[in-house]
């Protein structure tokens, strides 16, 4: 049986959010006639903390519409150079918002108010507006790193100061809230719009939604139909990521306790490179200059092992609910039997 931690999107329903699904009341939703789409967007703008909040396909649309919702062509957004928003988003910025991308080199995925300072352009016709900080938490490429809620606080000051609008890549902003107990409201609240999913880890099919104050999300809404994100009888996937707020956000430090578990299998590996402490919530990094990371992940392929190379010799291994933590015990000797042999 193939042990896939690719990443936590390939996680499926469980047989009782499929029956949650099966007996969902359905409308329109375009028209707003959707119960279970209404009800869903009422209880995830509730748990963050905002009026109002609108469903779509993807966390990519949600960050896109974000986008869209707070600047216009040949604004500037500032975020950092290894953000979802730059690297994995089919260049969304300056196709479907016009803007230009200002980048500052964090620390795995982290950067600081006094780094956003540095990046602030004067006011000059020479240059482009900046209207927009975007930050991740937990950042995907910085190895699920959780971004200090102190450090997101002293950004928003600096936002608050040059009338810039804040917004949260929130795709496993989960995960953050059962790491260190914060709630969801607290860590949204600094922020203009949010963006949270809940087919990661959650384990819902379909759907991301976006948070925010009444006028930022009816504006959304307008660009969620401009993007083809206008669902219809959608209630019949809603009804799947109401259920996964409802009863699978606690269960996300059962894949924080794996990651932790493989990190530490995987450190005692001779030719593997793996700070423990990097491992904060369900992504674990690991390095090795053995053998290329192409060559390691389709080795492990035939292992029976399923993992993704995110650098020339950098792998990315994501626990979820779909693996127990009987697979990722096996997975550290799997790994060293294919170092060995190379």
């Amino acid at each position: 049986m193939m042990i896939d931690l690719r990443s936590d999107t390939i996680t499926q329903p469980t047989p009782a959010m499929r029956e949650v699904i099966a007996q969902a009341p359905v409308g329109d939703d375009v028209f707003g006639d959707d119960p279970t789409v209404n009800e869903l967007e009422a209880y995830v703008a509730g748990l963050l903390g905002k009026a109002a909040a609108v469903y779509m396909p993807s966390g990519t649309m949600t960050n896109e519409v974000a986008l869209r919702v707070h600047t216009e062509p040949g604004d500037e957004i500032i975020l950092d150079s290894e953000s979802h928003l730059y690297y994995y988003e089919g260049g969304g910025p300056a196709a479907l918002s016009g803007a230009m991308c200002r980048l500052i080199q964090g620390t795995k995925g982290i950067f600081t108010a006094g780094e956003l300072v540095g990046a602030l352009r004067p006011a000059d016709p020479h240059f482009p507006k900046s209207k927009l900080v975007c930050l991740e938490n937990t950042h995907n490429r910085g190895g699920g790193r959780i971004y200090p809620l102190s450090t997101i606080e002293e950004i928003a000051q600096v936002c608050q100061r040059h009338d810039l609008k804040l917004h949260l890549d929130g795709a496993r902003l989960w995960n953050a809230c059962a790491a260190t107990g914060i709630d969801a409201s607290t860590y949204a609240a600094p922020f203009d719009t949010v963006s949270v999913c809940f087919s990661k880890g959650l384990g819902a099919p379909v759907g991301s939604a976006l948070v925010g104050s009444e006028e930022h999300i009816q504006r959304a809404r307008r660009f969620r139909k401009l993007f083809g994100g206008g669902m219809r009888q959608a209630g019949m996937i809603a009804a799947g990521a109401l259920y996964a707020l409802k009863y699978h956000r606690d269960r996300l430090r059962e894949d924080h306790i794996n990651a932790k578990s493989l990190a530490q299998g995987l450190r005692q590996i001779e030719g593997v490179d793996l700070e423990l402490d990097d491992v904060q919530t369900n992504i674990v990094l690991f390095h090795t200059e053995v053998m290329p990371a192409t060559a390691l992940v389709q080795q492990l392929r035939e292992q029976d092992v399923a993992v993704l190379a995110v650098g020339p010799h950098t792998i990315r291994a994501v626990t979820h609910l779909m693996v127990s933590a009987e697979q990722i015990q096996q997975v550290p000797a799997r790994v060293e039997a294919v170092l060995r042999s190379h």
